[in-house]
């Protein structure tokens, strides 16, 4: 597995996650999220500012994301 530099936590996923498919998020410094499939987290992560991710996390939990 790569090694992801300049993670400051441990990778989280869901505890909803089923069968593996899921997604895992890290605190990255200064100020930013790392994101990666669990399945292939050997892969490079995508990395976004972490106001970007909270903005996504709202829209998530008001419905503004949600299935159409």
């Amino acid at each position: 597995m790569a090694v992801e530099q300049g993670i400051t936590g441990s990778w989280k996923k869901s505890s909803y996650s089923g069968n593996g498919n899921c997604v895992e998020v890290a605190t990255r410094a200064p100020g930013s999220v790392a994101v990666r499939d669990s399945k292939d987290a050997g892969l490079p992560s995508l990395n976004f500012p972490g106001s970007s991710w909270e903005a996504f996390l709202t829209d998530l939990g008001d419905g503004t994301l949600g299935h159409r």
